[in-house]
Formats: structure tokens, C-alpha cells, sequence
């Protein structure tokens, strides 16, 4: 049976071993993202997705045969940074380093909302979950509970580098250190290359112009405001279930992370603001 787990906006899907077709497709964004699944993929996608046959994969990273990045992060703008990818059965997986000093691997997953880390790289970061910790829902195979969110203070991935990342504490049905995902992803252009083992990461950050509002263009802005206001959407759809059931205490815990999400959304309206992001791309 595959492991799957279903986050209230993401799906996170931790293939086991096998070897099937995977189908390659990319969003408007140009965000190139790979599934087994083809009813995954958006349908309005599927017609130009491309099927391929996974390389064979090796057995666990190796870091002694990590080639170096082929392009520095003080290269210029539309160069990119690209940085190795390991395979494991039909998994790829990226070094990561967090909050300077720990280093994992971690799955890349492009359609995964959130950056998750287990509970054991939380406690060698020093992570303290409490009562002021927001805990976001998710769904499991059986059941749905609760996860805390926090804030890393930075996630490096080669030379690229983002700070203040929201990641999920979470033990995945696997030995994997944690996951990828877009909480670190969206700032960045991604291009996957699986047959070469390897992920090429473009800044969506420019020179701030007219067109590029805080150095960054419509796609950006626009999608980190969707991001938002789909979280908000669905905790709120999930407010509206434990308030039919008269769950006081995980009413409580949806509340908390409303506020969270609010606040954050509030704070991206501020710097929009700022920068001064047109209306219509606030959507």
C-alpha cells in the first residue's frame, strides 16, 4: 500500500519501490512537476504531459558523489542554480542545510504546499512547540490530526538560499528527513531534470522596475497571495466541521491557525502595498 499523506491543501505522495511510468508536466507558472499518477495531474494539463520510464536509481545519497553547483548564486539573474539530485526508487532527493548548521535530505516535491522536517531534525534544531505554536490539520490515510507549523529562520539548497521559511513538523512513513515543498519552492523558478539528477532554481527576485514591483514580477505576487487565501479557505472549511461537532479544544487549535495565516497574509498586503503591487495581482 502506498503511503499517502493528504495535507488539508497539499498531497504529498511517498512512492515506495517500484518501477512505473511517471508523467511529466508543467503549470503556467512553467514549474516543471513529476507524478505516477495521472489523474493528478490538472486536466487541463494531462493532454500535454509526457510519460517516461524512470532511470534506475541508486539505493541511498552519497555524498562523497555530490558534484559541486555548476552556476554560482552571484552568477547573474536568469542563470539559475542548479544542484545535484539523489535518487532513491522513485523519489528524488536534495542536500539541504537548515538554519546554518543541519543538514538532511529531503524529497522535493513541487505540488506540496508546505516544507516538512520529522520530529527528530526539530529537536537538533532546538524547535520548542507550545501552547503559542499554531497546528494546522492534515489528513493522514486514517485519520485527520494535527501538525505544528514553525519558522525556520533560513533553508539553503546549494547556493540558494531563503529565509523566515514556514515548514510543518511531521514524521513521514518513511526514514526521510523531511520534505521539500513549496513553503521554499515558490521562491524560486524550479526546473526538474530527473534523468540528469538534477534541479535547477531560478530567483524570482529581479531589479524592482515599474513591471517588477519589490524586484518581483506578477507571478510571484500572485502567487503567494493565492497560497494565502487558499490556506485560509480551507482551515476555514474545516472551522466550519468542529463547530457542527462542538470540538472545543481542536476548534481551539483551527482558530489559532486562522489568526496565523491572517496575520501572515496581512503582513504580504503591507509589503505589497510598499512596493506598490497593483490591485488585480492580490487576488
Amino acid at each position: 500500500m502506498r503511503p499517502i499523506i493528504l495535507f488539508v491543501i497539499i498531497l504529498a505522495v511517498l512512492v515506495p519501490p517500484s518501477y512505473g511510468e511517471m508523467y511529466k508536466w508543467v503549470d503556467e507558472k512553467g514549474t516543471v512537476h513529476f507524478t505516477d499518477d495521472l489523474s493528478s495531474i490538472p486536466e487541463k494539463y494531462r493532454p500535454d504531459a509526457e510519460t517516461r520510464k524512470p532511470p534506475e536509481e541508486s539505493s541511498t545519497p552519497r555524498p562523497q558523489e555530490k558534484p559541486k553547483p555548476s552556476v554560482s548564486a552571484k552568477g547573474p539573474e536568469d542563470e539559475g542554480i542548479t544542484v545535484p539530485l539523489y535518487r532513491k526508487h522513485e523519489l528524488l532527493l536534495a542536500e539541504v542545510v537548515l538554519n546554518g548548521r543541519v543538514k538532511q535530505y529531503f524529497i522535493v516535491d513541487t505540488g506540496a504546499s508546505f516544507t516538512l522536517i520529522n520530529r527528530l531534525t526539530a529537536k537538533e534544531l532546538g524547535i520548542t512547540v507550545d501552547e503559542t505554536t499554531p497546528f494546522i490539520p492534515i489528513f493522514t490515510a486514517s485519520s485527520l490530526i494535527f501538525t505544528p507549523l514553525v519558522t525556520l529562520r533560513s533553508i539553503q539548497v546549494g547556493d540558494a538560499e531563503a529565509e523566515n521559511v514556514d515548514v510543518l513538523i511531521h514524521d513521514m512513513p518513511s526514514t526521510t528527513a523531511g520534505l521539500l515543498g513549496n513553503s521554499f519552492l515558490n521562491k524560486f523558478k524550479v526546473v526538474l531534470d530527473s534523468n540528469n539528477g538534477k534541479m535547477t532554481l531560478y530567483s524570482m527576485r529581479g531589479t524592482p522596475s515599474p513591471d517588477r514591483p519589490g524586484g518581483y514580477g506578477r507571478d510571484f505576487w500572485t502567487g503567494q497571495f493565492r497560497f494565502y487565501n487558499r490556506v485560509l479557505e480551507e482551515l476555514k472549511k474545516i472551522k466550519r466541521r468542529y463547530e457542527g461537532k462542538g470540538s472545543s479544544s481542536e476548534l481551539t487549535r483551527v482558530n489559532n491557525a486562522i489568526r496565523y495565516f491572517e496575520n501572515q497574509l496581512n503582513e504580504l498586503e503591507r509589503k505589497a502595498s510598499l512596493a506598490g503591487v497593483p490591485r488585480n495581482w492580490r487576488e
